[in-house]
């Protein structure tokens, strides 16, 4: 008989290896046996029925109303690989559309994300306009239409404001929106919003775990790196199921705490992780997001394995933080850098952190020379003299 890993049937069921070691220690995998710590299951064992979606079974009230839903792509669960047979397996309407729009923006392609989410800017499905604002507000960024996108995301504050009045349970939704914004763009949240505690509890399970994505960026910034990835390791380790977007975001702001905590064989495990779900569906954008809070893992780990993947994601990178800059510098007084290459970027990101040239060049895979000739030359782009003088322009 052929025998998978506890890992191995996490990723054919969807679900977490942490609840295929736990439905194995309960008798629920016929033919599992253990040796050791960890446990090997027949090569064509089914995923086990989950008891508590039995009929009958008792469910929790939703936090939010039933007839919202919020970026349905982001909040499900499913196999990598499989994230376009979700999306086209609903129902023709406005969800579909919104999940399409997601898969767009998700696989680097924001002209299609808009395409998709902009007809819904107006619906009377709450959840899909919602969603359409949101992806709009993002998508619009990288395409260079800075008004579009400030007031896509006006319209997301706004409509969920005026429906919160009228039912108590959006409050989560108006927390989430206004967090998340706020976090990716590193501006200040809006007064009078929700609590992170508030929020995460009415939440479903996938924007919860892109809700603690959001709380763990928050606190990266403020420059907590242990809390903050602590945030996001508990909020792994918690899913029953794989969400693969809110997780991939999770791994990467451990990755962003793990270099600014100077652990770099955790972080490129943390990436490798992010990379092993979003590759099967060519989930590269939030890779092109973060490139630079990434203390340079992409140029270390991705660009030599996966060189075109690589030119794809720095393609992302400059587009988004193009747009991101042109919200965030005027918004915020800071001046982060916007005239140096993502390599430039990368190496002065670990050089504002203490980095000599040597360890810079060995974490790089390139000579310290070279190192020497990237700080150089952003000095001189920056109009700067001295490498501590760096940490102005770079990101937190």
């Amino acid at each position: 008989m052929d025998y998978i890993t506890a890992a191995e049937a996490a990723r054919r069921w969807g679900v977490s290896e942490r609840r295929v070691q736990r439905l194995c220690a309960e008798g629920r995998v016929p033919g599992a046996e253990r040796f050791g710590r960890a446990w090997r299951i027949p090569a064509g064992a089914p995923k086990p029925d989950d008891p508590r979606r039995a009929a009958g079974a008792a469910t929790p009230a939703p936090a939010l109303p039933p007839n919202v839903v919020l970026m349905p792509l982001l909040s499900s669960p499913f196999s990598p690989g499989t994230a376009g047979d979700l999306v086209a397996a609903l129902e023709p309407g406005p969800r579909r559309d919104i999940a399409a729009a997601e898969l767009a923006y998700f696989t680097g392609r924001p002209e299609d994300a808009v395409k998709q989410a902009a007809p819904h800017m107006g619906s009377d499905d709450l959840g899909a306009r919602l969603s359409a604002c949101l992806i709009c507000a993002y998508a619009n960024l990288p395409l260079g239409r800075i008004d579009r996108a400030l007031a896509a995301l006006e319209g997301a504050r706004g409509a969920v404001a005026r429906a919160s009045q009228r039912d108590p349970r959006l409050r989560a939704a108006e927390g989430f929106i206004a967090q998340a914004a706020s976090v990716l763009l590193h501006l200040p949240a809006p007064e009078q919003t929700p609590e992170p505690r508030d929020v995460l509890p009415l939440l479903p399970p996938g924007l919860r775990a892109f809700a603690c994505y959001v709380q763990a960026h928050a606190v990266y910034l403020a420059g907590d790196h242990a809390r903050s990835l602590g945030i996001a390791q508990t909020a792994l380790v918690m899913q029953e199921e794989t969400y693969p977007i809110p997780a991939i975001y999770l791994h990467l702001v451990a990755v962003m705490d793990l270099m600014a905590l100077r652990r770099a064989h955790e972080a490129r495990e943390h990436l490798l992780a992010a990379w092993d779900l979003a590759r099967p569906d060519d989930l590269i954008e939030p890779f092109g997001e973060h490139h630079g809070l990434l203390g340079g893992m992409l140029e270390a780990v991705i660009k030599p394995a996966w060189p075109e993947d690589f030119k794809r994601i720095i393609d992302i990178t400059y587009r988004f933080s193009a747009g991101w800059r042109r919200v965030h510098n005027p918004a915020t007084g800071e001046d982060v850098a916007d005239n140096l290459t993502t390599t430039e970027f990368a190496a002065s990101m670990l050089a504002a952190r203490g980095w000599t040239n040597q360890e810079i060049a060995e974490h790089l895979g390139v000579s310290a020379n070279t190192v020497k000739s990237y700080i150089s030359s952003s000095l001189g782009k920056l109009g700067i003299a001295r490498r501590r003088d760096l940490e102005r322009f770079m990101l937190s």
